[in-house]
C-alpha cells in the first residue's frame, strides 16, 4: 500500500521535528562545559554550528564582540544541574 504525499510529508516533518528535540537535548547536555569554555577564554573551541544554534536558542548571546549566557541559559543550565543531583 503507497502512501500519500500528505503521509509523506507528515513523516518528513516528524523526522525533522524528532532531529530537532535531538539537537537541542545533544546542546543542552553540553552546555554547561561550553560555559566552562566560554569562562575560561576558549570560546574557539566551541563548534560555530554550536554557537549558532545557541545563539537562535537565546541561550547564549553576541555582546560586545564576545559571546556570554542568557538568562534562559542559565536556566537551562540550572535545570540541567539540577537533573544530575537528582
Amino acid at each position: 500500500m503507497a502512501s500519500t504525499p500528505q503521509q509523506q510529508q507528515q513523516t518528513r516533518a516528524a523526522l525533522k521535528a524528532a532531529d530537532a528535540a535531538e539537537q537541542r537535548e545533544r546542546l543542552k547536555r553540553a552546555l554547561p562545559a561550553t560555559v566552562e569554555l566560554l569562562q575560561s577564554r576558549q570560546a574557539d573551541r566551541i563548534d560555530d554550528s554550536d554557537i549558532d544554534a545557541y545563539v537562535s536558542l537565546n541561550w547564549l548571546e553576541w555582546h560586545g564582540g564576545g559571546l556570554r549566557l542568557t538568562i534562559t541559559g542559565r536556566n537551562v543550565c540550572a535545570q540541567s544541574a539540577s537533573t544530575a543531583l537528582a
